[in-house]
C-alpha cells in the first residue's frame, strides 16, 4: 500500500513516506476571519478533512494544524468601517468558521492556533533572519530580502526578474520593491504589539512560518491550502522557513476553488454564499458530499442544478441504507473499504474514482434486495458504511443521525420515506401501470410534497 499526492512543488504524482513511519504531520492555512466563510472557504477544510481520514484509516497517526489568521489589514479595515474592535470582528468570525466547518462534519484540528498567540515566535524567527543576512528593518518594518534567497519562487515557478510584489500601505524604507513584509510598523490607532525593532504587528506570511515551526517542528509531511495561496502566500513562507533554517514542507498540496460564473468565489466580487445561509436550505450532508465529492484538484462551478443533482445522487444512497436497516437492523461497517475504493483514494486521493464504487455498491445491493437476498443485502452495506465512513459521509454515523436539529432529522427520515414512495410510483410507471403511479404523485400532492420528474429522476419540495 503505498499513497500518492500530487506534489505543487515537483509538479508531479509523488508516492508519500512520511517523515516519521507510522505518522503524518499536516499543516493547513486555514481562516482569515474578516467575514462569515462561503462555501469556497469551507472546501478546502473538507479536502483535507478527507485527507486526514483516510490517512488515519490508512494506520497512520496524523497531526494536522490549521491556523487562524486573526489579525490582518482587511480585519483591520473592517474594525474602522464598524466602529467595533478588531478582536470582536475577528473572534465572531473564527465562531463562524468553526460552525460551519463542525456542520459539514469536519474533524477538529488537533491544534488550531492563532498569529496573535504567536508573536513572540515571529520575533524569534525575524530575529535569525536578520543575524542571518535574509532580512532587514527599515522604518519600523521589517523586510524578508528575496535576493538573499536564491531558491526563491521555485513553487510558484517564477522570475524574479519578472516579479511584482503586492504592497501594502506603509510598507517604506525596502531596498528591493519585490522585498516582502514580515512585521508592519504601527499606525495611529491599529493594534500592535513591541518588538526590538518598533511596535507593529505581523505580515501575513511569517505567521505561517513561525507556528508551523512551533506546533510540527523544522520539518514536517505536508503543507495545504488553496491554490490561490501558492503566490506570494506559501512562496514567501518557504523563503522565511528555510532561510530561518527550516527544512519545512516536504509535500505541498493545493486545493482549487469554488467558481461562479467562472470566478473564484470571493466577498470581494460579491458572488459568495454564505455557510450560514446555505445549511438553511440544503441539509449539511448534502453540501458535504457536493463540495467533497469532486476531485480536490478540480474547480467546482457552483449552481443550484448541481445541489440539486448531489441531493438526489446522495438521496439514492440514503435509500438503499434505509431499506436495509428496515429489513436488517443496523448493520456495522466492514473492516475494511473494497480493493478499488482503495486504490482510487491511494491514487492522489480519486474520490470520484471511488464515488463510483459507492454507487455500483448502491446498485448491487438494491439488486439484493429486489431479489430478497437479504445477506448479499447486509454484506454491501457494510461495504457502504466503510466507505462513507472515510468520506465523512455515513448517515448512520452519530455525527448525522444522532444530532440536535430535529428538523434536519426529520427532513432525512422523510426524504428516505418519499424515496421508497418515488420508487414505487417509477416501479409502476416502468411497467406502464400509470393510473397507479398518478396516484401515488396525487396522493403525495394532497400530503403536501410537490414532485418534478426531471432527467436525472423525480425531485420533491414542500408545495
Amino acid at each position: 500500500m503505498t499513497i500518492r499526492l500530487y506534489d505543487t512543488s515537483a509538479r508531479q504524482i509523488r508516492d508519500f513516506t512520511p517523515l516519521t513511519p507510522g505518522c503524518v504531520s499536516i499543516y493547513l492555512c486555514g481562516a482569515t476571519v474578516q467575514a462569515a466563510p462561503h462555501i469556497g472557504h469551507i472546501r478546502s477544510g473538507l479536502n483535507f478533512d478527507i485527507m486526514r481520514r483516510w490517512f488515519e484509516y490508512r494506520g497512520y497517526d496524523v497531526t494536522f494544524v490549521r491556523n487562524v489568521t486573526d489579525i490582518d489589514d482587511k480585519i483591520i479595515a473592517k474594525s474602522e468601517e464598524q466602529g467595533r474592535p478588531w478582536w470582536a470582528i475577528g473572534y465572531e468570525n473564527e465562531v463562524a468558521f468553526n460552525t460551519g466547518y463542525d456542520a459539514l462534519g469536519c474533524l477538529r484540528p488537533t491544534y488550531e492556533p492563532r498569529a496573535t498567540g504567536h508573536i513572540p515566535e515571529m520575533i524569534e524567527m525575524m530575529r535569525g533572519l536578520i543575524e542571518r543576512g535574509h532580512a532587514y528593518a527599515a522604518d519600523g518594518n521589517v523586510y524578508f530580502d528575496v535576493k538573499s534567497f536564491p531558491e526563491y519562487l521555485q513553487l510558484s515557478n517564477q522570475e524574479l526578474d519578472n516579479l511584482l510584489q503586492p504592497s501594502g500601505e506603509g510598507e517604506t524604507g525596502k531596498r528591493d520593491p519585490r522585498d516582502f513584509a514580515m512585521w508592519k510598523a504601527a499606525k495611529e490607532g491599529e493594534p500592535s504589539w513591541d518588538t526590538p525593532w518598533g511596535r507593529g504587528r505581523p505580515g501575513w506570511h511569517l505567521e505561517c512560518s513561525a507556528m508551523a515551526h512551533k506546533y510540527l517542528g523544522s520539518v514536517f509531511d505536508i503543507h495545504g491550502g488553496g491554490v490561490d495561496l501558492v503566490f506570494p502566500h506559501h512562496e514567501n513562507e518557504i523563503a522565511q522557513a528555510q532561510a530561518f533554517g527550516d527544512t519545512f514542507a516536504r509535500y505541498w498540496a493545493h486545493n482549487a476553488w469554488v467558481t461562479m460564473s467562472g470566478e473564484k468565489m470571493s466577498k470581494s466580487l460579491g458572488n459568495s454564499v454564505l455557510v450560514s445561509e446555505m445549511v438553511k436550505r440544503w441539509r449539511p450532508i448534502v453540501l458535504r458530499y457536493y463540495l467533497g465529492t469532486p476531485h480536490y484538484r478540480s474547480m467546482i462551478e457552483y449552481s443550484e442544478d448541481a445541489l440539486r443533482e448531489a441531493e438526489s445522487a446522495f438521496a439514492r444512497i440514503e435509500g438503499f441504507v434505509q431499506r436495509v436497516v428496515e429489513k436488517a437492523g443496523v448493520v456495522e461497517p466492514a473492516p475494511e473499504v473494497p480493493m478499488a475504493f482503495a486504490e482510487a483514494m491511494d491514487d492522489d486521493l480519486g474520490v470520484p474514482q471511488a464515488l463510483a464504487i459507492v454507487h455500483t455498491t448502491v446498485r448491487q445491493g438494491n439488486s439484493a434486495l429486489t431479489a430478497d437476498d437479504k445477506e448479499a443485502a447486509v454484506a454491501r452495506l457494510a461495504e457502504l458504511r466503510a466507505m462513507l465512513g472515510v468520506l465523512g459521509l455515513d448517515p448512520l454515523d452519530e455525527r448525522w443521525s444522532g444530532g440536535t436539529d430535529r428538523g434536519e432529522d426529520l427532513h432525512g427520515v422523510v426524504d428516505s420515506l418519499v424515496r421508497l414512495v418515488l420508487d414505487q410510483r417509477q416501479a409502476a410507471r416502468s411497467r406502464k401501470d400509470y393510473a397507479t403511479a398518478d396516484a401515488i404523485r396525487d396522493q403525495l400532492q394532497q400530503a403536501g410534497l410537490s414532485i418534478e420528474d426531471t432527467p436525472s429522476g423525480p425531485r420533491w419540495s414542500l408545495s
